[in-house]
């Protein structure tokens, strides 16, 4: 049952309650009933599972199989080697999934505290999760609400809601009773499980506990809300398959094939494993989960703390940005924009305190001075920022005061008579001298029909029919624009008249204070460099479609507004919502639909959010950002991403550098790949010739180390290519080896094959060990070189600079070293089998490098440029 639309009598009737509260056994008997008040959690999966799971991928399957091979047929160094890339691989894995879904486990804490109860007519204070349908709750300002439920009886009662259904400031609470169909949001007369009391006190009728509250169901749609790969994850799997069977594929064709040619058996088989070693990329997984974990180090140094490694790429390729306005767009600061006095609107920008005024400083002293004396906001300071204590729109006021110079130390308060929602205005009685003033503030409208006159440049004048006409407007110019308006008047009392609503008559109006939570600065710029990088921004909000819409066009948002209850009416949702900018007034539910259609449009989709109510969206987008400073510890968990600044501006910053890093892995894996394709034609096709075996599967292993490691993860911290926030999003389907990419693999290694295979025949007469050598030589080093050619798709590699990758021109120095000690070093030529070389033939292996890195740039400057 809702409880919002009937009347407080019969919610008390269905609830077989009283306003007294339920006996010790009712409520009992309920907890038997109903349950703990408590987020059910789902039992963790165990670590050993974790463990085993990472186990689970095509390329782990062929590097197990080259391990069991490698043992059977005694090569224990090989089988070594294998062994910790498999490991180190799954104990990366393990690592991050460990520490990652404890969302529930945050949403269980949101409701660890004590509650205030009618137990037996007398109040009693309980657990939390003791607190049953039916309790009657004591509320007050600074209590978390621990329950659903309706209001019965209130004082000023206000509960901030914006960490649940987005709103931005308090919102009122009252009793009576509403229409059917009110969304969450709009339950005026309804307080849910995890929010805050900011103002005021009151008590409520438990509706809901546990589970059954709004937040129980966020928790439901968090706990069945399965996690998607990421598109990273997606095409690495497919380009493992792709190995994994083209891999079996050459292993049996190349044993067929050398069977059938009446070579030995034995000897083929050997072959056969040589190839397989040649082909399998062994570091790539680590080498991806390295560049990773760089890249988000770089991140984190922007305010962008990546939780899931292989969201960084996601965030790089998403095409739509469905972001929070308050706090993220916005300031989450309500701060006054405008005053309008008899008949004039002054923006506040255009006041500098009592120095360097840019108008005259009577037309807004008197309303300034009434914002800053009828108010009960305090001021706060947090090192060197000041901050406002209690109502958001209260706090406005006050900061405007201060700025500009206005006190209330000079008239003490006497009086005060409270705002309702029924009054709709507040009236606070001061001493001034010898006189007492009554200031009054509230809805225009309102507080226009307690006045009779007017105040301009400090002479009070009659309040003419007109002058009402001309302040109506204006109040509706600045609601139009989303402003939150107050009026403005006060009045002088006789020393005989009482503190009470007798003296809000006759007031002298003296103005109208508009307030908005205004955008962030730097937001309307972000926003812009998103939409130039083709990525579209939609604004989700719990707020007002006036003023989500205001905010939106403000900066630069385009298309139309829908607010929660027309997306529910909306039968395709996906049909409609590319024409979509702005959603207003959802609910939970409602974001996490507007995640599906947007990816059932194919869209990679980013999700911003704070609050509980976002995590299960946060949960289902493709990369979930969570804010760092207002966010919730359910949002935070329920996150790929968290911003340490809380700040939109770093969201495209983070993009940025998602499409540099996947510029990267995209280079370390077409070099990876391409140069042990290399490896693969050149065993291959000797064989086919009837050559013997080039080079054996140790001296490719060492290769593949030497290659696979380092120089491919230097690679992995090239810095941002010129013009990266220029280009489109990647296309969804896209696979990291394109056509193209393929096909300049393909060419280098033809060449790479026909290099080693010249060297190894020429050397062939001198022994088939110098042969051997020569071609590991010529092979490790076309492939140290090569990597200079996949610095860049784009760019001629001299031109993004020789030396701007330090760690490239190290790990190249390293990799040199290591290939030339294997050739040279006495206990490593046992090791591989190989003899020294003198100067001519590592002439020739230079030379021919030099031409193969000159061929990959000949490549570079007349493809077309990938998009």
């Amino acid at each position: 049952m809702a409880y919002y639309d009937e009347p407080v009598k019969q919610v008390l009737l269905d609830l077989a309650t009283k306003e007294e509260g339920l006996s010790s056994l009712q409520a009992k008997q309920r907890l038997d009933d109903y349950g703990r008040n408590e987020i059910v959690q789902k039992q963790p999966l165990h670590w050993t599972w974790i463990l085993l799971r990472q186990f689970n991928s095509p390329i782990t399957w062929v590097l197990m199989a080259a391990l069991i091979i490698a043992l059977f047929v005694g090569e224990n160094i090989d089988s070594f080697v294998i062994l910790v890339i498999i490991l180190l691989d799954a104990l990366i894995g393990f690592l991050q999934e460990w520490k990652a879904e404890n969302a529930i486990t945050a949403l269980k804490h949101t409701l660890g505290l004590k509650a205030t109860v009618l137990r037996d007519g007398e109040q009693e204070v309980i657990d939390a999760a003791e607190v049953v349908p039916g309790d009657i709750v004591l509320v007050e300002r600074g209590m978390k609400v621990p329950a659903d439920g309706r209001v019965i009886w209130e004082s000023a009662l206000q509960t901030l809601e914006s960490a649940f259904s987005g709103e931005s400031t308090p919102i009122r609470k009252s009793i009576g009773q509403l229409a059917t169909g009110k969304q969450v949001a709009e339950r005026k007369n309804m307080v849910f499980a995890g929010t805050t009391v900011t103002s005021g006190r009151g008590r409520i009728v438990v509706t809901a506990t546990g589970m059954k509250t709004q937040l129980g169901a966020i928790a439901t749609m968090l706990e069945e809300t399965p996690e998607d790969q990421t598109p990273l994850q997606k095409k690495l799997g497919k380009l493992s398959v792709s190995i994994t069977c083209i891999v079996v594929a050459m292993s049996i064709i190349f044993f067929g094939v050398g069977a059938l040619k009446g070579q030995p058996l034995m000897q083929i088989f050997f072959a056969a494993v040589a190839l397989a070693v040649a082909a399998i990329p062994e570091g790539l997984p680590a080498v991806v989960t390295l560049s990773l974990a760089f890249g988000v180090q770089r991140m984190l140094r922007r305010n962008a703390l990546v939780r899931h490694l292989p969201s960084v790429e996601t965030l790089g390729s998403c095409t739509v940005i469905c972001t929070d306005k308050t706090g993220t767009l916005t300031q989450d600061k309500m701060t006054v924009r405008e005053i309008y006095v008899p008949h004039k609107t002054i923006a506040v920008d255009d006041i500098a305190g009592k120095n360097g005024l840019k108008c005259e400083p009577k037309q807004h002293e008197m309303i300034i001075h009434i914002g800053a004396l009828c108010n009960n906001a305090s001021l706060s300071h947090e090192g060197e920022t000041q901050t406002t204590l209690g109502d958001p729109t209260e706090g406005a006021l006050l900061m405007l005061a201060r700025k500009h110079c206005a006190t209330a130390s000079t008239e003490p308060r006497l009086a005060e008579i409270q705002f309702t929602s029924e009054r709709k205005r507040m009236t606070t009685i001061h001493q001034k001298g010898a006189k007492r003033i009554a200031y009054t503030k509230g809805a225009p409208d309102v507080i226009l029909g307690l006045c009779c006159k007017k105040i301009v440049g400090g002479k009070v004048s009659q309040l003419t029919a007109a002058d009402r006409e001309r302040i109506l407007r204006a109040n509706e110019d600045m609601a139009r624009r989303a402003m939150r308006v107050l009026a403005f008047a006060y009045r002088e009392l006789s020393t005989s008249e009482a503190a009470d609503e007798a003296v809000e008559k006759n007031l002298i109006f003296a103005g109208l204070q508009g307030m908005i939570d205004p955008p962030r600065k730097e937001a309307a710029q972000a926003i812009k460099t998103a939409q130039e990088a083709g990525i579209r921004v939609v604004m989700i909000t719990g707020d007002h479609p006036l003023t989500a819409t205001a905010i939106a066009k403000e900066l630069g948002i385009p298309g139309k507004t829908m607010t929660g209850i027309q997306l529910e009416n909306e039968p395709d949702l996906a049909s409609v919502i590319d024409s979509v900018g702005v959603f207003a007034r959802v609910d939970p539910a409602h974001k996490l639909r507007i995640v599906e259609a947007l990816k059932k449009k194919g869209h990679i989709v980013a999700m911003t959010g704070d609050g509980v109510n976002d995590a299960p969206a946060l949960k289902k987008a493709d990369i979930g950002i969570a804010m760092g400073k207002g966010g919730t510890d359910v949002a935070r968990e329920a996150s790929d991403m968290v911003l340490a600044d809380d700040n939109f501006a770093t969201i495209v910053e983070a993009v940025r550098g998602g499409r540099t890093i996947m510029d990267n892995i995209i280079k370390f894996v077409s070099y990876i790949v391409g140069h042990n394709m290399g490896e693969v034609l050149t065993v291959f096709v000797a064989i086919l010739v009837g050559f013997p075996l080039p080079i054996t599967a140790l001296m490719l292993l060492w290769i593949n180390l030497l290659t696979d490691g380092p120089p491919a993860i230097a690679l992995g911290l090239e810095k941002a290519e010129p013009g990266v926030m220029l280009r489109g999003p990647r296309k969804v389907d896209e696979g990291i080896i394109t056509p193209m990419r393929l096909a300049r693999m393909l060419v280098v290694a033809a060449c790479m094959m026909v290099g080693a295979l010249a060297l190894f025949s020429w050397q062939l007469p001198n022994g088939l060990q110098k042969a051997q050598s020569i071609a590991f030589a010529a092979l490790g080093l076309f492939q140290i070189a090569i990597v200079f050619g996949y610095r860049s798709e784009r760019v001629l590699f001299h031109k993004l600079g020789l030396f701007s990758n330090k760690w490239l021109i190290g790990t190249v120095a390293l990799s040199i070293s290591l290939l030339v000690s294997a050739i040279h070093w006495p206990p490593l030529q046992v090791m591989f089998g190989t003899v020294a070389l003198g100067a001519v033939e590592w002439s020739l292996v230079v030379v021919v490098s030099m031409a193969l890195l000159i061929v990959s740039q000949i490549i570079i400057a007349t493809a077309p440029t990938p998009e």
